[in-house]
Order: structure tokens, then C-alpha cells, then sequence
């Protein structure tokens, strides 16, 4: 009787399974804004000439689409998430916790992070200890001492004399973008380390320097803007004197209205982040649910498109919208990874 009643079981849920793939014939796909658009161009061609269904993509931001993901194997879930900066332990321990434990990660190129304004305002140059100071909640007391204090500066010539009397007003993305994880590390970490007694604390309290250096200030300085980096872009242009932090794709396609600030002396070019000169870069990312392979119709014909050289190749069409492309060696291990759907291991 056991045994009949653990058939049935086994059988309901292949039936279930069958008919989860039955209602479900496009691919879908979650995550980075920064990623979405190389994403919606490769899904529009792979769409155009696979003969299967044009896949579905939502710009939930790097944390969001991870939440997602990892919330379990069933095909009401993501088939793939993409990211602006590598999958944590934490999410990943959610994602083996929720039965999603066969994931291969492919990184797809490279990006940098614009710290940006309109042009009809002057370019900043400035340093990531400028940004750090101008955003963080806490800061090294102006007066001296090893003491933190709520930011009390209000514009940028505060922070830096040589930079613009203007209100600081930075517009940038939610906590559950990649973006904003990446400027965090990067570019306010980056500064808040200049300061030596606060790059000390790392080896004492490494929580407590994490917390000083990538918290941002919420007295209306910092703006959250959403996970929509063209809205960022519209907002620079109706205020001048506003900053906005995006990634250097939305940079390029809008570099009418827009411009890059110089940091530490490198503009956000595509020559300067391909060679690791300009400070705030960083690797973008894809993660695939290989259990759905099966199941969802062209998903691994999807990701062949994505890691071919006429996508992200040194000439691809992904180039032309912005992406900064991995190394030639690297590109074959990506084709590699996917061919083999190689399993991440953390």
C-alpha cells in the first residue's frame, strides 16, 4: 500500500511538472537593470531566429532577481537571473536551502559605474573620498580625532573646495540593485579606506567598518530613484546641478545630456575600464537554473546566443550597446561553462 501510495505521488508530480512546462513556453528572466538591456537585445534576436517564443525579461535589480531565483526549483520561478556583481553566500545558501542547487554563472563582460551630470553643469573630478564623504551617514569629524558624526556637509565645495558650490542631491539606485551594492564597494569603500584610522578598524571589527563605509546617508541627499536608470538620466537633465550614478551603458547612450565625472583623474570610457584604470568598475553576471533546461523550450539555445563572439565578442552587437567584453581566453571558458551547464560551487 506504501509503495502505491508513493507511485501515485511520484506520478502527480511528474503530471504536475508536465503541465507546469505545458503552460510555460518562454523564458524567464529576472534581475539587473544594468544587465537588462544587453539582455533585451540578445532575446530579441535569439527570438527573431530561433523560431521559439521572444524571451520574458523584468528589470527587478540585482537583490530582487536573486530573491526570485533562489526562491525555488518549481517553473513558477525564474529560469535565469541576471546580476551586476557576483552572487552572495548568503543567497547562495538560499538558493541550496530552496532546492535550487544546480546553477552555472556566467560573467559576460565588464562594466563601470558613471558618477554622472548634465552637460550643461560643470564635469566634476573628484576623488572616491570626495563621493564617500558627500554620501556617507557617518563621517570623520571635520574638527579632528578618531570620532564619527552625523554628514553635515550640504554641498560639494564643503567636501572639497575646488568642486562646485552646488547642493549635494545624488540620485541613485534602491538597496536591491547590483549598482548600488557595486558603489558601495567600489566607490565608498574605496574612499572611506583613505581615511587610516577607519581602514584600521577592518582587521578589528570588520562589521562595524563595513557598516561606516557602505552606509548612506538618509537625510534627502541621496535620492532613490528606482530601478529605472533612464529615469535617472531624465531627472540630470531637467536639474543640472543634481548627480546620478548608473552604469556606464546608460552613460554612452545618453552621452547628449550627459557626462562622466573624472575620478581620481580616469573618465568612465570604455579604454579605461576594459584595462581596470578607471575606479569604479565592475563584472557583470548571468545565473542560470539548469533544472529548467528541459523544461523551457530554448534556454540553452538562449544562452549559446548570449556567449557567442557576434553577441559579446570584440565586435558583438552587445558592444555597440555599451558592454565592455571579457578576454578572448575568458569569452571560450564562459562557451565552455555553458556548453557543459558547469555547475557553481561556492
Amino acid at each position: 500500500m506504501k509503495h502505491l501510495v508513493l507511485a501515485t505521488a511520484i506520478s502527480c508530480s511528474l503530471i504536475s511538472l508536465q503541465a507546469q512546462a505545458a503552460g510555460r513556453d518562454t523564458i524567464n528572466i529576472v534581475g539587473s537593470s544594468t544587465v537588462y538591456p544587453f539582455a533585451t537585445v540578445v532575446a530579441e534576436k535569439f527570438g527573431k531566429k530561433s523560431g521559439h517564443k521572444t524571451p520574458k525579461i523584468e528589470s527587478t535589480g540585482s537583490g530582487g532577481g536573486m530573491k526570485l531565483f533562489c526562491a525555488g526549483a518549481g517553473l513558477n520561478t525564474p529560469d535565469i537571473t541576471n546580476a551586476s556583481r557576483a552572487i552572495k553566500s548568503s543567497e547562495y545558501k538560499k538558493c541550496m536551502k530552496n532546492g535550487v542547487t544546480d546553477i552555472t554563472e556566467i560573467q559576460i563582460g565588464y562594466d563601470g559605474i558613471a558618477f554622472a551630470n548634465s552637460k550643461k553643469a560643470p564635469q566634476f573630478k573628484l576623488s572616491r573620498k570626495d563621493m564617500f564623504l558627500a554620501l556617507a551617514k557617518q563621517v570623520p569629524d571635520p574638527k579632528g580625532g578618531h570620532k564619527l558624526i552625523e554628514n553635515p556637509y550640504q554641498t560639494w565645495n564643503q567636501v572639497n573646495p575646488s568642486l562646485p558650490n552646488y547642493k549635494i542631491e545624488v540620485l541613485g539606485p534602491p538597496p536591491t540593485s547590483g549598482t548600488r551594492d557595486a558603489f558601495a564597494e567600489l566607490a565608498m569603500e574605496g574612499g572611506c579606506k583613505k581615511v587610516d584610522w577607519i581602514k584600521a578598524m577592518k582587521k578589528k571589527d570588520k562589521k562595524k567598518y563595513k557598516s561606516i563605509c557602505h552606509t548612506v546617508r538618509e537625510d534627502g541627499a541621496y535620492i532613490e530613484a528606482g530601478e529605472n536608470d533612464n529615469l535617472i538620466v531624465q531627472k540630470l537633465e531637467s536639474n543640472p546641478k543634481a548627480m546620478g550614478i548608473f552604469g556606464f551603458s546608460f552613460l554612452e547612450q545618453n552621452d547628449d545630456y550627459v557626462q562622466g565625472s573624472i575620478v581620481e583623474g580616469e573618465a568612465p570610457e570604455f579604454e579605461t575600464i576594459a584595462d581596470g584604470s578607471y575606479p569604479i568598475s565592475r563584472p557583470l553576471f548571468f545565473y542560470v537554473k539548469n533544472a529548467h533546461k528541459k523544461a523551457i523550450p530554448g534556454m540553452q539555445d538562449y544562452l549559446v546566443e548570449f556567449t557567442s563572439e557576434a553577441a559579446f565578442g570584440d565586435e558583438g552587437y552587445l558592444i555597440d550597446k555599451g558592454l565592455i567584453p571579457l578576454s578572448k581566453a575568458d569569452r571560450a571558458a564562459m562557451r565552455k561553462r555553458v556548453k557543459n551547464s558547469e555547475k557553481l560551487k561556492m
